[in-house]
């Protein structure tokens, strides 16, 4: 009887030790909705584009059929209906309520001044009008400062770039300006009238002494007064000046002289680009 019960106690399946796991969880992110601009609460000056300044210029003020004035809502995905009503605090007819009095947007001289109490008028012009940065702009004195910041450094490259050029570069870039008076010129006046043009128009002053062209355009003027070479009366063959042999043909609407700087960087135009430079001194 010992033995049966021993052999059914071996026979018995063992407990199974269950442990017990710890299960992390990853704590949840938080995403968080990215926040609109706080708008700044200052007074705004806006300005007709253009060199126009009528005396009195309304602008679209309201929603109507024959002339909306919407703003689409990419977040409600609708087109929203504007209105300028002095007596509300949002530019939006569904933010609204009661009796609306309705103004008038008005430039005078070109100009509209709209001090910081009135917010409703100023998001109108600066966020949701359709006509800003067509029909006029807002006056932004940061960005105002960075583009004359800008243009002062620009002018200042000019002026260092102007004082290092030798005389034939500074005749040649006079020359798109000047035309043939640039012949008349002492070197003093020529050296003169590269700094008023480089403090005058600084970026195209750059753009021309950065223009290989320019001087090889002033090559082909110099050497056309002097005989060497010669343009037909039609303007459209250059020849040498003494056997009247063809040089090149000008392609249509192109202008011949330059035309014939791109002819001189060819084989055959650089050799007589040499013999002309040879001849000219």
């Amino acid at each position: 009887m010992t033995t049966k019960k021993t052999k059914a106690a071996k026979a018995a399946p063992k407990a199974e030790a269950f442990i017990e796991q710890e299960v992390i969880t990853a704590p949840k992110q938080v995403i968080e909705k990215p926040k609109k601009p706080k708008w700044e609460i200052r007074d705004r000056a806006y300005f007709l584009t253009g060199d126009k300044r009528p005396l009195v210029f309304t602008i679209l003020s309201k929603h109507s059929a024959k002339r909306p004035l919407l703003w689409f809502d990419e977040e409600q995905e609708i087109q929203r209906e504007l209105r300028y009503a002095t007596n509300m605090n949002s530019p939006f007819v569904d933010e609204q309520k009661g009796e609306a009095t309705l103004g008038r947007i008005a430039f005078r001289d070109g100009q509209l001044f709209v001090p910081k109490q009135q917010v409703a008028l100023q998001k109108l012009l600066s966020l949701y009008h359709p006509l800003k940065d067509q029909l006029y702009y807002e006056y932004n004195p940061v960005q105002e400062s960075e583009n004359e910041l800008d243009y002062i450094e620009m002018e200042i490259e000019a002026l260092i770039l102007a004082k290092q050029l030798d005389i034939e570069q500074i005749e040649a870039i006079l020359r798109v300006e000047y035309g043939s008076k640039v012949d008349a010129l002492s070197s003093t006046e020529l050296k003169r009238d590269v700094l008023v043009f480089a403090k005058r128009n600084p970026m195209l002053f750059i753009e021309l002494a950065q223009d290989e062209n320019v001087e090889l355009r002033n090559i082909g003027v110099k050497a056309t007064n002097q005989g060497i070479i010669r343009l037909s009366s039609d303007q459209r063959v250059f020849t040498y000046g003494e056997t009247d042999r063809k040089l090149m043909s000008v392609p249509f609407d192109e202008h011949p002289y330059s035309a014939l700087a791109a002819w001189f960087k060819t084989d055959e135009g650089m050799e007589v680009f040499k013999n002309i430079e040879k001849r000219l001194k």
